[in-house]
């Protein structure tokens, strides 16, 4: 016989779909244990499949757990701290090799992604790949001068501890290569890679991106590497050949030593508030008995502490009953609905429109012209925006996909707070090619691009290059907003007629507004959700021939979106365009905040009003912001770089000393607080994934479950060990509760959300006759695969 076929993919995800084994199935008893929220999409109950249990690392592990070794030393200690103190032991050292440059060597070019390699490498002239250690560079010829293109691929340093320990305060961090802080990294490949191809080097050129983080990586690979003091320095914000050339050709002398330095020192500070803090915080909470991994930063704390204040305004909202009215007008041709132009909220005053219909009341229509100019060109925050409102793309996802693209050669560097398109780009030849291509040159009238206010002082705003390339999906998408974007900068103004229809009848005036869109221009470009709302125009007497009343509530504030949080973050100076991001990914990956219309947690309202209550300095955007503009100072100084550096990290350590006393004099009751805030979000979790009532028991209830044991999600009954009915869930997804029934077995129906694949919405109940067709199907493959 010969033997059974490997299954593939779709056989093994098919396969896994099936009731759980009951037996052999170990979960937890004590609470529903979901792996954190997905970064790309938080959805209400959904679950991430395929989840693996991540290493007890600082910052990578979340869950609320006991520990009976904890407990016992929490009875037998008499210290606050009262877990055990590990030995001391110092990081293994690091020392930059000693390296000179050659007389006679290459000029080597250092990269910051491996896809910016070949681009320079095949802008640069006859390049050749070769590889050492299975990592690809370039060999480059160009005018009879040799150059190597080598990448970084990213930070190859972090900031790490000297010695093992959790005292706080604590500042003895140095720079080490990625690869001595995290056994077996990846990135230890490059950083030899790179050490080889320094030590036969002539000249070092830094190429990576050209901004505050960029500018950190050539330091260290010049430094730490290259062990030189400086370095030659490409600037581009686009990957073109062009431009390629052009930087190289003019290429400065120096790295950016502004950049450079408000980088490090960046690292520096987020460095000292990120594990500082963070360890007060756990460290309160196993006074306790419990341990939780919490975080808290510099800019992570005053965004929380915003969605907060919006979480208590919702809170406290008291909605208030109110009451308008409508009339319909009409004259010899048209009739026509409008408001009463105030709200009422008190419903006595409803009196004064009982008699009103029948009335003659005097129309006017008003008309008004409004000039409508194009959008001002994307920078990195209005393009996050807009790709949130038009198509819900995620700010992280928008970045990525951008980043992605302008690697591919297709659009500008996307990292940019600018909203100006500077002649020096040549955005004619490109204006003409787009143009032709999306076939609008009719609607092409100006030969200079409107601009916005804001300005970069590293790159232009983000446009397009004229490349072409087949993409699809939502890079598709991101890549035609930016094209559309910018050949809207080109149109004339789109001009809207604006109506405004008032009857006074007595002392009572209603009025409706209409519009209409006269000139569309840049609109039959750039995609708008602007309606027209054309009405006919009333002028003279006209009789009310009708009335209706609407009994309305006043509504609370809005929730913050996720693009919406990052423009209040810019507006507020908090973080930078490269960061706001990942910090709001944090704040959901800590429990913090749930849902796309962003909401407090629990843990969060707590955690913000614990820091409010024993520390508010750690969440006071004032001194957020104040740092973030000496940093700025350092980026824009000409001089005096390490000594501006030194100054703000300075400052930084007395306020994190003063912060860490106070803190410590709470530590208890913060411990205290926190606990009761994690049972609170536990309860709420569980109450969000439960589904319907246990078919089999009658008495305990469906809820989506986690196995430790699996690591994978699953529906179980929650009167568990009494009842062991348990339900397979779908693999490799995102899984959420929805609110539809199955009409053939009654039970809750469950959507599965798979990257690049259409929602499938489905029964978890195997013995459903929707479930039988593909289960029979199923099978029937696994024995004719079998057979063959």
């Amino acid at each position: 016989m010969s033997k059974k076929p490997k299954k593939t993919k779709e056989e093994k995800t098919a396969e896994e779909y099936f009731p759980v084994d009951k037996d052999n199935l170990k979960r937890t008893t004590e609470k529903t244990e979901l792996p954190p929220k997905p970064k790309e999409e938080i959805l209400k109950g959904s679950i991430e499949k395929g989840y693996k249990k991540p290493k007890t690392e600082i910052f990578e592990k979340t869950g609320f757990e006991d520990s009976k070794k904890n407990k016992n030393f929490a009875k037998k200690s008499k210290k606050k701290n009262s877990f055990p103190k590990r030995k001391k032991t110092k990081t293994e050292k690091f020392s930059p090799e000693k390296i000179s440059l050659k007389s006679d060597g290459y000029e080597l070019i250092i990269t910051e992604k491996p896809q910016a390699a070949l681009k320079i490498a095949t802008a640069l002239g006859k390049s050749t790949q070769k590889n050492f250690n299975k990592i690809p560079y370039y060999e480059v010829q160009r005018e009879n001068k040799k150059i190597i293109v080598g990448c970084a691929v990213g930070h190859l340093f972090t900031l790490k501890q000297n010695s093992s320990g959790s005292e706080i305060p604590t500042f003895d961090i140095s720079w080490i290569p990625n690869y001595l802080a995290k056994k077996g990294d990846f990135t230890k490949k490059y950083y030899d890679t790179l050490l080889k191809l320094a030590k036969n080097a002539g000249s070092i050129t830094v190429a990576t991106d050209y901004d505050v983080e960029g500018e950190v990586i050539g330091l260290n690979v010049v430094r730490f590497i290259c062990n030189q003091k400086d370095a030659n320095r490409m600037k581009f914000s686009t990957l073109t050949n062009e431009e390629l050339n052009k930087s190289y050709e003019n290429k400065s002398q120096k790295i950016d030593w502004g950049q450079a330095i408000a980088g490090e020192t960046r690292h520096y500070l987020d460095w000292f508030y990120g594990i500082n803090f963070s360890r007060a915080l756990m460290n309160a909470i196993k006074t306790t008995g419990k341990f939780r991994i919490m975080s808290i930063g510099r800019v992570q704390g005053p965004a929380l502490e915003l969605i907060v204040k919006k979480e208590r305004e919702i809170k406290k909202f008291k909605p208030e009953k109110f009451w308008q009215v409508f009339i319909t007008i009409k004259d010899n041709k048209n009739k026509l609905e409008l408001k009463y132009i105030k709200d009422l909220f008190d419903k006595r005053e409803l009196e004064k429109f009982k008699d009103i219909v029948g009335k003659i009341a005097l129309a006017k229509t008003e008309k008004t012209e409004q000039i409508l100019p194009p959008n001002p060109p994307f920078n990195l925050t209005n393009l996050q925006t807009e790709a949130y409102k038009l198509y819900g793309i995620t700010p992280s996802k928008t970045l990525q996909i951008a980043q992605s693209l302008y690697l591919a050669g297709l659009i500008s560097y996307p990292r940019t707070s600018s909203q100006k398109l500077p002649e020096q780009i040549d955005y004619k030849s490109i204006l003409k090619k787009l143009a032709k291509e999306y076939n609008v040159e009719k609607l092409i009238t100006k030969t200079k691009p409107l601009e916005g206010k804001k300005t970069d002082p590293a790159h232009p705003s983000i446009y397009p290059t004229g490349n072409h390339q087949i993409i699809s999906g939502q890079e598709e998408k991101i890549y035609n907003l930016i094209v559309r974007r910018f050949l809207a900068l080109f149109c004339d103004d789109a001009i809207i007629d604006n109506k405004k229809i008032t009857a006074k009848t007595g002392d009572l005036i209603f009025s409706t507004r209409g519009s209409s869109i006269r000139k569309k221009a840049w609109m039959e470009i750039y995609p708008t959700k602007l309606k027209e709302n054309e009405i006919p125009n009333m002028n003279g007497e006209v009789k009310i021939i009708d009335s209706r009343t609407e009994e309305k509530e006043t509504q609370p504030p809005r929730r913050y979106s996720q693009a919406s949080i990052i423009t209040e973050l810019e507006k507020r100076n908090l973080g930078t365009k490269a960061t706001r991001a990942s910090i709001l990914e944090t704040l959901y990956d800590r429990g913090y905040i749930k849902e796309q219309s962003i909401e407090a947690t629990p843990l969060g309202i707590s955690l913000i009003s614990t820091l409010e209550k024993y520390s508010p300095i750690i969440i006071d955007e004032k001194l957020t912001r104040n740092f973030e503009d000496e940093m700025e100072k350092i980026t824009e100084a000409k001089k005096d770089f390490e000594e501006k550096e030194k100054k703000v990290i300075e400052k930084a350590k007395q306020t994190i000393i003063e912060i860490s006393r106070d803190f410590e004099k709470n530590e208890n009751k913060i411990g205290q607080e926190l606990l009761q805030a994690n049972i609170e979000l536990r309860e709420q979790e569980k109450e969000a994934n439960i589904l319907t009532d246990c078919p089999i028991c009658k008495r305990g209830k469906l809820a989506i479950t986690y196995s430790r044991k699996t690591r994978k999600n699953f529906i179980a009954c929650n009167a568990y060990p009494e009842c062991k009915t348990t339900f397979s869930l779908p693999p490799n997804g995102l899984i959420k509760k929805t609110d539809k029934i199955c009409e053939k077995c009654g039970f809750p129906l469950m959507i599965s959300l798979r990257k690049g694949k259409k929602p499938w919405i489905f029964c978890f109940n195997p013995n459903c006759e929707t479930n039988k067709k593909r289960l029979e199907e199923y099978r029937e493959k696994q024995n004719t695969n079998f057979k063959n």
